[in-house]
């Protein structure tokens, strides 16, 4: 039996379908991510596993038993299924050790240990009005985790927040998977972040799943140029350039425009391995150049660690399949 199982789930609002026929599943303790554009229903579907939003037709399961959506029941909401939205909004002049005990159900070594977990023992006497945002944000997340779901569902938690907080949520969020064992679903539109962390990722376009994969497969083999463009740069190999990296390295790459990522282009030593090309622009990113370089009348780009072009000079490119 999967943990979580989505089953044909649509949603439909004020005429205008917001998610159409979504399924999948989820294993307990297997973490999901998702990606997708501003609209493309990432949030309606995590508001509706949460039992937040009523859907059309289609089901939740949660640990083989139905999340009833906001029609079905007179308070809206799965008590093993937690939702942190991106207004985590908490009551203002309160202290933060007097938010928590409210929905609190953890024992005082429980509390203390999850307060650790979230980074905010050192934050309960403050007032919420002197906290910044990542830190407001973490004792949101804690005052959900008092209720101790199993699954906890993260709606752009890491967006508005400095490097400094972002990089203190990641381990909080990481923490509370391995420590806490619950189960996460995570949105986000920093490839950095999903690829990083997810076993799988569901890419959604316009209410509907695109493509499902674990991180290499959705980042190496993206099924469109939406897909591909989420998780960074990308080229697209025309026939003309896929037949001549086929003379090169008797591959059998089709002729047809392939997507393939910067880091996959190398330059050669000599015409005899690689195509000839025109060094347009070198930018340096700090942890590597990115190169562009123009061959067969097509821009290509290049990442390399260490940088030995400038413009206007003739270089040879091949192509490594991942």
């Amino acid at each position: 039996m999967s943990f979580l199982h989505v089953s044909g789930v649509s949603v439909l609002e004020e005429g205008s379908t917001i998610l159409k026929d979504i399924s999948f599943t989820q294993q307990e303790l297997q973490n999901i991510a998702i990606a997708g554009e501003t609209g493309s229903g990432k949030s309606t579907l995590l508001q509706t596993i949460a039992g937040l939003v009523q859907p059309a037709s289609g089901q939740v399961l949660f640990e083989g038993e139905k999340v009833w959506g906001p029609h079905d029941v007179l308070v809206p909401g799965h008590a093993g299924i937690a939702y942190l939205s991106q207004q985590y909004e908490l009551p203002q002049f309160l202290r933060v050790e007097q938010i928590l005990k409210y929905a609190n159900t953890l024992t005082s070594g429980e509390a203390e240990n999850l307060y650790t977990i979230c980074r905010i023992e050192h934050l309960l006497k403050r007032r919420t009005n002197q906290l910044s945002g990542g830190e407001k944000q973490r004792i949101a997340l804690a005052r959900l985790l008092t209720s101790s779901p199993r699954l906890l569902l993260l709606d752009e938690p890491y967006s508005n927040l400095d490097v400094v907080h972002k990089s203190i949520l990641k381990e909080v969020i990481r923490d509370i998977s391995n420590s806490l064992d619950i189960t996460c679903i995570l949105i986000s539109h920093d490839p950095a972040d999903t690829l990083s962390w997810a076993e799988e990722i569901l890419v959604m376009k316009g209410g509907q799943i695109l493509q499902k994969g674990n991180p290499e497969q959705v980042y190496t083999q993206p099924v469109n140029e939406y897909a591909a463009g989420l998780f960074g740069k990308y080229n697209i190999l025309t026939p003309a350039l896929a037949q001549a990296f086929n003379s090169l390295t008797n591959s059998t790459l089709n002729h047809y425009n392939l997507l393939v990522r910067p880091e996959h282009i190398k330059f050669a030593k000599d015409k005899s391995n690689g195509v000839e090309g025109k060094v347009q622009q070198v930018t340096y990113y700090g942890s590597h150049y990115e190169t562009e370089v123009t061959l067969l009348d097509t821009l290509l780009t290049v990442k390399t660690l260490k940088n030995g072009h400038q413009q206007g000079d003739k270089v040879f490119v091949t192509m490594v399949m991942p």
